[in-house]
Parts: structure tokens; sequence; C-alpha cells
């Protein structure tokens, strides 16, 4: 089911737009429609949303270039239904399949899929999973999936889940912010970023970009990544932080470059159309 209002402009519409995933859940996001056929999916990260500011500037950097783009909330996020899960990796892909194959019933033809942090994670998820989208961006994602938890959990979550089943993880104030399970934990842990990477076919383009000071991902994980995605390009920002704080233009400017780049190449936006009748058929021969 799909409910959509707009708010029109002389160029660009800003759609909401509701698609049901496979679990029954609305998940909840806006198109930013410039009539083109073409469509870039972005997906935020952690306890995010689709109104991150740096979901909407990317979505705007290619709407000013005549592509379309999606930005959503994940299940148990944003506006979305759903309960938010810590884990949820291979979740998320699934969310992500349920948008994917929304837009391919409209006829629209997903050109890329970028994620932020977590998001990034749930691209290359999909990308090993479903090798149907040829270009693949991950913004600041963790490889090791085994890190970080110590600083939201403490040091002896393991026991902790162990003993209770569950963590409840407060703010400064004492308030509980979410609650991680025993299940979502294992989730996490369970989830091999090596293969996922491996697995990703060699004709999909995929993009690491990382910040030199990104507080929460060390940028030695993007190194991990470059070694094990078999078409793979790394992008470095110097200075750039996990939110790209100061950096937006920098990060919507690299991105944008790549993904025209993949378009362009193999000629699956011809000028002076919007076709996509290479790609098309390149997705019906592997399916």
């Amino acid at each position: 089911m799909v409910q959509t209002d707009s708010n029109s402009s002389s160029v660009v519409e800003h759609k909401r737009v509701v698609i049901q995933n496979s679990h029954g859940e609305k998940l909840v996001g806006i198109l930013h429609e410039t009539g083109a056929r073409e469509l870039v999916i972005i997906c935020h990260g952690f306890r995010s949303s689709k109104d991150r500011i740096s979901m909407v500037n990317l979505a705007a950097a290619f709407e000013k270039e005549g592509i379309s783009a999606f930005r959503f909330d994940f299940a148990g996020n944003g506006e979305s239904e759903g309960s938010f899960q810590y884990g949820n990796y291979r979740r998320e892909a699934d969310d992500l399949r349920a948008v994917v194959k929304h837009y391919r019933g409209e006829k629209r033809c997903v050109v890329a899929i970028i994620g932020h942090s977590k998001g990034g994670n749930a691209v290359l998820i999909y990308a090993s999973r479903y090798n149907d989208i040829q270009t693949v961006v991950n913004i600041a994602g963790r490889y090791d999936l085994k890190r970080g938890i110590e600083g939201r959990l403490g040091e002896d979550f393991r026991e902790k889940i162990k003993q209770n089943g569950f963590i409840d993880v407060k703010n400064r104030r004492g308030k509980i912010e979410y609650r991680v399970t025993k299940e979502s934990l294992m989730d996490r842990l369970a989830t091999d970023t090596r293969v996922a990477c491996q697995s990703i076919h060699p004709s999909c383009r995929v993009l690491t970009i990382h910040g030199t000071l990104d507080e929460f991902v060390p940028v030695e994980d993007a190194m991990e990544f470059d070694k094990y995605i078999p078409n793979h390009k790394l992008q470095i920002v110097e200075g750039a932080d996990h939110e790209y704080t100061s950096h937006q233009d920098e990060l919507a400017s690299i991105v944008l470059e790549f993904v025209k780049t993949s378009l362009y190449k193999d000629k699956f936006i011809p000028k002076t159309s919007s076709s996509c009748s290479k790609i098309d058929k390149l997705i019906d021969s592997r399916l």
C-alpha cells in the first residue's frame, strides 16, 4: 500500500511515500521527484532518520542534477512503524529490498543505493545478497561490528545480557533511550562483514567514504572494506567527522560524482532521454 501527498515546486516534487515491508510494517520516506526514471535510494544510520541533514543534502544534490532520490526511515526509526532493534542489519537490508521492489514495480530504475554509518552496512549486505544494483555507496560504515559495543553498553555487557536477557541504554539524565535484547546483540555479533564484502559481485561498483576525524567509527575500518570488496574505490575525507558536519558539500560532491560516473560510463542515462533499458536487461539476466 502506498500513500502519497506532495508539496509541489516548479521543478521538483517532494512526496511523502509509505511502503509496506515484508513484516507488514509501514516504511515512511520522502521522494525527491524530478520526473527522471532513474532513482537513488538513501539510507540513514543508527537511531537516525531520513531527515538527518546529510540525508536531506544528498537527496537535494541528486535532484539538482535531475536524478530522483528517495530517503526513508528503517522500521523502528523516524516515522516508520516497528520497534527499534540494536542489531537488525539483515532486516534493514530487507527493508531496503521492499523499497527497491516497490520502485521497480513503478517502472523506476534504481541506479544506486547509498547508506550512512549503519546504513552503509545495510547497503553492502543488500548488495551481497541480491546482486541487482550496480552502484553502492558506503559512507562511514563499520567493518568490525564487535567494536563500539562497550562504548554504548559498558565493558560488562556480556555478563549483563546473560544475566538479564537485555540491557537498557540510558541517556545522561537516566532516561531509557532504547533496549538491547540478547537476540539483537547476537544478531550484530553474528553479522559477518568480511563474508558480505567478498560476496559482492565484481560488476558492482562500490565506493567507501570515511573521514579522518570520525569519532565513532575508526578510519581503519574503511581500509578493511578496501581489502575485501572486489570492485572498490576508497575516498578518505581529511578532517571530516562521522556526520561530515563541516564537509557536507564535499560529501555530496564525492557521492554525486561516483554515481554519475557509473551512469554515464555504462550509458544508462543517454543525454537526450531517461532510459534504463540496458540495466533492466542486465538485471533480468541475473534473476
